[in-house]
């Protein structure tokens, strides 16, 4: 009897690395708590003003819910593979300062103010242009590298945004801050919240080329390596700029937020603990310098140090040449009567800070209301936006990429930072505003277009490298067995 033996034949192929997954799913579920929550919030606040449930509340879910899907469409499918987190945190802070706004809005006391309007349908509507913004950036912005080309346009572009306010006729003094324009038909623009953007493509391409030659230091002193003095150019000409702003627009929180950011980026670029030493002692002697003769900063200063003394002179109405402001006081009151659970949505007393209690004050309304939990848990949503971006800029495998995304992070987390610790009294007002929940259209614009560009960068950071192409060479190799 004979035998056969059997002979497979295998052939090898090639295999390509399995991909990251791209969480579209994940972010989905989690847009729909980011809606439903708000939604919620919503409906207590009528239940707690006027013992129904308010008729807009399904207006109100239906559009934040039809503009969170149209963001989640555009990220599925132009940015498949984006950080699934940074939408939906975008999203639910975004819906919670909604709801606060249109909360103040029915306050008896700001509706009896001359000339009030509802301010939450015009945030509602720059929250679409916001995630309309967001949805363009994300289409036409193929590859975030395509903006290291731009980079000394952007400078100059910042440049000129940040000028537009000292042009007689179109900038607007409100409240001693010269950070405005103001536009026929459409009110008020602050453009340096645009120019944060351009200025960071600036700064990350700008240092992608220097960073070598900043990282060089000449000698070593008290433990910290000193540059050399030729490359402490760069840092001069920024803080000069942002002395320059403090001057004449007498706006603190812009110049402390575009120098930080710079010096954020600086440290990453260099690993150079000094520069963040020189950032520091720059800026302290820059504030001080000014403060010692604009007096718009030194009532900042003053209601910082003795708020309760800046609240008698305005309610006495003292007339010196000097607006006092009574707001520091009342926000330090409002978070005094919250405690650590809060009065409850629409309950409190917060629109006794009148104007700012929907803007550079909101955190304060949602520290009475919502109380110290309230308002850890909407820092932590801010920090964990932060963390996400700072995770990009460590995927991300290009320079340029890198540190574009810290410097969008750190920019984003130092705006938390100078706006929440001048609210709670930790430094000086600085009249910024909190992003996504205060009202306001440049800020909800500005930082949508932020995320979109975040959004972007983690696209191409956590996307799969493409599988090697077949060999034509590739032979087959027969496997034998007895």
């Amino acid at each position: 009897m004979s035998s056969s033996t059997n002979t497979p034949t295998h052939h090898t192929s090639t295999i390509g690395s399995i991909g990251t997954p791209s969480r579209r799913n994940t972010e989905l579920a989690l847009l729909v708590f980011a809606v439903v929550i708000p939604v919620f919030a919503y409906a207590n606040v009528g239940l707690a003003i006027n013992d129904s449930v308010p008729p807009g509340l399904l207006s109100y879910g239906l559009g934040l819910g039809l503009l969170a899907g149209v963001g989640h469409l555009a990220v599925r499918k132009f940015a498949p593979y984006a950080d699934p987190l940074l939408l939906p945190l975008a999203t639910l802070l975004n819906g919670l300062g909604l709801v606060m706004i249109w909360r103040l809005d029915q306050s008896k006391l700001l509706r009896s103010l001359p000339n009030f309007a509802p301010a939450a349908p015009r945030q509602l509507m720059y929250t679409a242009l916001g995630i309309g913004l967001l949805v363009v950036v994300l289409i036409f912005l193929k590859d975030h590298r395509v903006l290291q080309r731009y980079t000394y346009i952007s400078m100059f572009g910042a440049l000129i945004l940040l000028l537009l306010p000292l042009v007689p006729g179109l900038g607007a003094n409100i409240y001693g801050a010269k950070i405005w324009i103001s536009i026929p038909g459409l009110g008020t623009l602050q453009p340096g919240e645009f120019a944060k953007i351009i200025l960071a493509v600036f700064f990350a391409g700008y240092l992608m080329v220097k960073r070598d030659a900043l990282a060089l230091a000449s000698r070593r002193f008290m433990g910290l390596y000193l540059p050399r003095g030729r490359d402490l150019g760069p840092i001069l000409v920024v803080w000069f700029v942002s002395i320059l702003i403090l001057v004449f627009e007498t706006d603190l929180g812009t110049s402390l937020l575009f120098f930080g950011m710079f010096v954020i980026m600086l440290y990453v670029a260099t690993e150079r603990t000094s520069w963040i030493v020189f950032g520091l002692l720059m800026s302290a002697v820059g504030a001080v310098g000014v403060a010692s003769f604009e007096p718009h900063i030194q009532t900042r200063v003053q209601a910082w140090l003795n708020p309760l003394h800046e609240y008698k002179l305005s309610q006495a109405g003292t007339h010196d040449g000097i607006l006092h402001s009574e707001q520091a006081m009342q926000a330090l009151w409002a978070f005094g009567s919250g405690g650590t659970l809060g009065t409850g949505w629409g309950q409190g007393h917060s629109e006794l800070i009148r104007f700012a209690a929907n803007s550079d004050f909101i955190l304060a309304s949602f520290g009475e209301e919502l109380g110290l939990a309230g308002i850890m848990a909407i820092l932590v949503i801010y920090g964990l936006i932060a963390e996400r971006g700072i995770r990009t800029a460590l995927a991300a495998r290009d320079p340029f990429g890198k540190l574009l995304a810290v410097g969008l992070s750190g920019g984003f987390a130092l705006q938390v930072f100078v706006v929440a610790g001048g609210v709670m009294g930790l430094i000086p007002l600085t009249g910024m505003t909190m992003p996504f929940v205060a009202y306001g259209g440049s800020s909800v614009i500005a930082n949508w277009a932020l995320m979109g560009i975040l959004i972007r960068i983690s696209d191409t950071a956590r996307r799969p490298a493409p599988a090697p192409a077949p060999s034509p060479d590739a032979e087959m190799t027969q496997v034998v067995r007895p």
